[in-house]
């Protein structure tokens, strides 16, 4: 099956085949997906849902193991909700789907006041329908649509807000241990995401319950590592991949990294000097130490 509009331009088959192999990556590097599991791939309408379903599906034609599908939307109750669209979309697919209808809309309208940021009790609300209807559907992984954007954005979220060095993980297990959540478009760029978007000319469902609130800690932060992408071309995939490449050696949480036992041994890193050979650090001091003669000589 095309996963893609006919007559599309050569810029676009490759901008969709370096997603899919970025999508392939991700599976691969974290052993997202394994023979036999059933899928659960969470359709908010929105881009990022959108382009990880039909990536998912490209995916599914050509991997060595065999997984199952089904697209689930959570139809909220918000007003002027175009509730046929999804259903008509995924019919014309042909994917397993299921529209779950439940008015977290009344909820969170009741319970945050007008001008409050919403997003943390609908999320609450939205993650346990999904875990129910996982278990309803007996699928054992749940596919969300964060991107690698998501992650560094979330990374300076609990930074600046939190206190925390934590961002959101390509995979995980949830509390209980009953589902894996997998986020198979981590190595993905958003802007990557967004032309794939629109050459697909996918049906977008705006979010109406929080997509107005623009004074979000989340979008001042997405402002500001996009003005230092500007400045920096590159610089938010240096940060992606620095979460891939921790040393807890070197920041100071007690807890990931036995500090206290550290005594003088000659086999062990010199902390001045981070991952310098330690001789090498001692020949360097030295050398600047001489010249720091030399100059006083001369």
């Amino acid at each position: 099956m095309q996963h893609y509009p006919e007559n599309v331009s050569g810029n676009f088959l490759k901008l969709r085949n370096k997603l899919i192999s970025s999508v392939g990556k991700a599976i691969g590097d974290y052993n997202m997906i394994s023979d036999g599991d059933t899928i659960l791939v969470c359709m908010s309408g929105g881009k990022d849902s959108h382009a990880m379903l039909m990536l998912l599906l490209a995916l599914q034609e050509r991997a060595p193991v065999d997984f199952k599908l089904i697209a689930m939307n959570l139809d909220q109750k918000q007003p002027g909700f175009p509730e046929h669209i999804l259903p008509a979309y995924l019919e014309m697919l042909g994917v397993d789907y299921r529209i779950v209808e439940a008015d977290t809309y009344s909820v969170v309208k009741e319970k945050i006041p007008e001008g409050k940021t919403t997003c943390s009790l609908c999320s609450r609300l939205r993650r346990g329908i999904i875990y129910r209807t996982a278990q309803e559907l007996g699928a054992n992984k749940i596919a969300l649509g964060h991107h690698r954007d998501d992650i560094v954005q979330t990374l300076f979220l609990n930074m600046f807000f939190g206190a925390k060095l934590k961002a959101m993980p390509p995979k995980l297990a949830t509390d209980k241990g009953e589902f894996v959540v997998i986020r198979p478009l981590a190595y993905c760029a958003e802007k990557d995401i967004a032309a794939y978007a629109r050459g697909m000319e996918f049906p977008i469902i705006p979010c109406d319950l929080c997509g107005s609130q623009e004074n979000l800690q989340r979008q001042n932060i997405k402002k500001m590592l996009q003005e230092w992408e500007l400045t920096y071309p590159g610089r938010t995939e240096k940060i992606f991949r620095a979460l891939t490449n921790v040393a807890p050696s070197h920041l100071a949480d007690t807890e990931l990294f036995d500090f206290k036992s550290i005594s003088p041994k000659a086999d062990e890193e010199d902390p001045l000097f981070g991952d310098i050979d330690q001789e090498l650090a001692l020949n360097l001091a030295g050398a600047v130490g001489n010249r720091i003669e030399f100059m006083r000589a001369g």
